[in-house]
């Protein structure tokens, strides 16, 4: 039988990334019955240049909430993965359907709305095993209110070339239909600056070469990020100070969209008055402040799913040392790295309550993770 709460009764493990990635025995091999399913914004580098990085976000952001909201409806945790201008997850059998049907629509109410492509696509764990790639899984306790997969193994990157081109039919039949809900998704904050001013805002995406080498470099790379920049607390790109609702009616109208598949002027108005009751009720009320401080402790600066992705804050000379040490691994030919550096962040949300059931996806301003990944694909294509 399939082991739907495999994730959900995964251990949580306490210790710093580099010391988890340095232990392979933490790590667990992903059921062969779940699924792999994987959604990207097809051409998503022009859409960013035409200043569309937000709505990008926001739609990759709910890719992953169509897929929270079902699981949990079933009571099971499944691990999920942002890339700024995608995502993917790992989903037990029992919900494959139900998740894709979800986000069949998603799709084609973002082309209907945007006229943006999401390309949607799944494939089984027990596909990729019999392809000769991994995906061992760990469960990481980021923060004290953010618990995060780990994953290595190149499972979850094959996947996404193997499913890259499929584009199904945005034809949907009643049968696909009811099975979308993004309740919970709000992205309603202004840009957000790095903590310090003068500070940079990096966002980095780290590959290893070698599939035998990966715990081992992984770990070496995190390690020496820790050095350079601190834990992932002094890291972090989002701040308190600098945390500022937006409640423009223009955003919020694409928030909407998004959710609901449909323009909806008063979901819209409801939206921007409770945004501008927001911006005095959360920095001034017990609660409301206490929410921020999770919501900054939740911000999902840390991804790994066989590579490393991840969006800090540092000084210029913190950026350099980091880059430097990165350039010389990849000299060595151990690694190769894209990153793209700027001033600010944006988040994407999903809150299921204000007490602590949230996350916040977190990205560099002007598409960092696509930036990033463009670099990166370009020293591939290099090396072939």
């Amino acid at each position: 039988m399939s082991d739907n709460k495999f994730y959900t009764h995964l251990p949580i493990q306490k210790s710093t990334i580099s010391q988890l990635l340095s232990n392979e025995a933490m790590f667990s091999h992903c059921p062969p019955d779940w699924v792999v399913i994987t959604t990207d914004i097809k051409n998503s580098t022009n859409s960013i240049r035409n200043g569309k990085h937000q709505l990008v976000n926001l739609i990759a952001t709910g890719s992953i909430i169509a897929g929270l909201n079902i699981a949990h409806k079933a009571n099971i945790d499944i691990p999920f993965f942002f890339g700024g201008d995608g995502a993917a997850m790992l989903v037990p059998l029992t919900l494959k359907k139900e998740v894709l049907n979800a986000l069949f629509e998603h799709r084609y109410n973002t082309k209907k709305n945007f006229n943006l492509d999401l390309r949607v696509g799944s494939i089984p764990v027990s596909a990729i095993y019999e392809n000769g790639h991994k995906i061992k899984i760990a469960k990481a306790q980021i923060s004290k209110t953010l618990i995060s997969p780990v994953i290595v193994g190149s499972g979850l990157h094959y996947a996404e070339k193997v499913l890259k081109n499929n584009l199904p039919s945005l034809t949907l039949d009643n049968k696909q239909l009811g099975y979308l809900s993004l309740e919970g998704m709000n992205c309603r904050w202004n840009e957000i600056k790095a903590p310090n001013t003068g500070n940079e805002v990096l966002s980095l995406l780290v590959d290893v070469i070698n599939p035998a080498e990966q715990h081992a470099m992984m770990a070496k790379v995190m390690l020496e990020m820790e050095e350079i920049y601190g834990d992932i607390a002094k890291r972090n790109p989002i701040s308190l100070a600098k945390l500022n609702l937006n409640p423009s009616f223009t955003k919020l109208q694409d928030e909407i969209k998004v959710k609901l598949g449909q323009r909806s002027f008063f979901r819209t108005l409801s939206a921007s008055v409770m945004t501008f009751i927001g911006k005095s009720y959360l920095p001034n009320s017990k609660k409301g402040r206490r929410y921020l401080e999770n919501m900054v402790e939740s911000s999902d600066t840390l991804v790994i799913d066989g590579r490393i992705n991840t969006v800090i804050s540092g000084t210029t000379d913190q950026c350099q040392s980091l880059i430097s040490g990165l350039a010389k691994m990849e000299g060595e030919g151990q690694i190769h790295f894209g990153y793209h550096i700027t001033h600010a962040s944006i988040l994407s949300c999903y809150v299921r309550s204000m007490e602590a059931d949230h996350v916040h996806f977190v990205d560099g301003i002007g598409g960092g993770y696509t930036q990033a990944s463009k670099m990166l694909k370009s020293k591939y294509q290099k090396s072939l």
